[in-house]
């Protein structure tokens, strides 16, 4: 059973590529938070641009799809003569196979300080239950297996510890569903989608006694880490009925008759009692309680005035998975740029191996994304939007206090163009200069239209680039 098991991940991966797509639109709806502490730090927040996010949990034994080969939707692809009840069983299992003897949080955070990344956010859990740090609510944790006797047993930790060292925020992801809780999916019934699989009208005290377990574990996780900028909540189905309005049905995932609401008050509100000005991020339920906006693998298609940043991962998947196939500094770096232009983050995912490291070629990629921002960081944090962001592969910010402005090429093929052209954002008195360099740039005014030449001896010594940028 085992090896029929092992031999289906790669479709069950294949399938998430597809999947993932419909499993967290994005609200259309947002509502700016009104505390101040939480303002300023949504502020802070704004400027730091590109972050980190680390799905790491039992799924990286296998180097399989994150929980979602638990769920029993018409997505998921098995092997018509496994038997689900075993597939459980199995899975739950690589628990006592996961023992990442050699995990280095310094060599993550060091990764993601190279690349040019402010921010982290790490999965404390995922749908599947297994937490990553040392909860007392449940054994089922990385704390409680074969790694329990390693002196970095509570994993969240010293990941926070690693990344905070390196003068990131810090966010904890957390599942909100936990599809190992017997109060989440009760072993009377089967489990037929993501969402709980019994009736929550009928069964209260049921539903009642996971809240109090949800809340507990996000009461250890503000209470015991130290300090935690965001509380990034996946699992956007597990919400209160009422917000459940036509935009959400139309997403297409399966929506019980009853509510799954799990009072995300007293969560905001015990939480910022330990956390104050903390972050809370209830993806894709709009209201008070998703302080930005997170969209899953796309970028939106024009520039949104409120906060919001694109999850999108470095390769194909989210966790560990051999043989990846992780994407090209120059499409990372241009997807930055376009994200940055469009006045949102991009957080880059990652997965470490079951061992506790990240692969060599994923540092090596980081690192060419981080030469890039090294040079021309100026353009990406602290800025905002311009009302004229994009005019093909040019793309505008501006600082924030309003003292420059910036337009970004985007080189798609191997030579940078003699001129750059473009329309409405004039420059001023300062004139323009080339952002990595200083050189400044003869340039021509005609009408609302600027031709800025870039001499062959310029583009000789910036050579090959993903991008260029222009400072006026």
């Amino acid at each position: 059973m085992k090896l029929i098991l092992l031999s289906i991940t790669s479709l069950l991966f294949s399938a998430s590529v597809v999947a993932q797509g419909n499993l967290h639109h994005q609200s259309s709806q947002y509502e700016w938070p009104t505390d101040p502490q939480v303002k300023e730090k949504l502020e802070s927040w704004r400027d730091q641009k590109f972050g980190m996010i680390i799905h790491w949990g039992v799924y990286a034994v296998p180097g399989m799809i994150e929980s979602w080969a638990l769920c029993s939707e018409d997505w998921i692809t098995r092997d018509s003569t496994s038997d689900y009840g075993e597939f459980k069983k199995w899975y739950w299992g690589l628990s006592k196979q996961f023992n990442p003897v050699k995990f280095s949080p310094d060599q993550w955070a060091s990764a993601a300080d190279a690349a040019g990344m402010k921010y982290l956010v790490f999965t404390t859990k995922h749908h599947d239950g297994f937490a990553m740090f040392d909860t007392k609510q449940s054994d089922y944790s990385i704390a409680k297996g074969p790694f329990a006797s390693n002196p970095k047993a509570d994993v969240a930790k010293y990941v926070f510890e690693a990344f905070r060292n390196k003068g990131m925020m810090i966010g904890a992801y957390f599942s909100k569903p936990d599809w190992h809780s017997e109060n989440y999916w009760w072993p009377m019934y089967a489990t037929p989608n993501r969402n709980n699989n019994y009736d929550i009208r009928k069964f209260p005290w049921r539903w009642e006694a996971f809240k109090k377990y949800t809340h507990n574990q996000i009461d250890e996780l503000m209470s015991n880490y130290g300090k935690v900028d965001i509380l990034w909540l996946d699992g956007g189905w597990v919400r209160p009925l009422e917000t459940v309005n036509e935009e959400v049905r139309s997403w297409g995932a399966a929506i019980p008759e009853w509510s799954q609401d799990i009072d995300m008050a007293t969560i905001a509100r015990n939480a910022r009692a330990k956390q104050p000005g903390l972050l809370v991020v209830d993806r894709t339920v709009h209201g008070p309680y998703e302080n930005y906006q997170t969209p899953e693998q796309r970028i939106p298609a024009t520039k949104l005035d409120h906060p919001w940043e694109s999850c999108i991962t470095l390769g194909a998947a989210w966790g560990y998975v051999p043989n990846e196939k992780y994407k090209s500094t120059s499409q990372v770096v241009h997807t930055l740029v376009e994200i940055v232009a469009k006045g949102g983050s991009l957080l880059l995912g990652v997965g470490p191996t079951a061992e506790g490291l990240l692969q060599e070629e994923a540092i090596a990629r980081l690192k060419e994304i981080g030469q890039w921002l090294n040079k021309n960081g100026k353009a990406i944090y602290g800025t905002r939007t311009m009302d004229h962001y994009a005019e093909g592969d040019l793309f505008f910010t501006k600082a924030k206090d309003g003292s420059a402005s910036y337009a970004i090429q985007l080189i798609k093929g191997e030579e940078i163009p003699a001129t750059i052209s473009w329309t409405t954002n004039l420059p001023g008195k300062a004139g323009i200069r080339e952002l990595q360099t200083g050189k400044k740039l003869k340039y021509k005014v005609l009408g609302n239209q600027v031709t800025v030449e870039l001499p062959a001896s310029l583009r000789k010594e910036l050579g090959t680039t993903p991008a260029l940028a222009l400072v006026f």
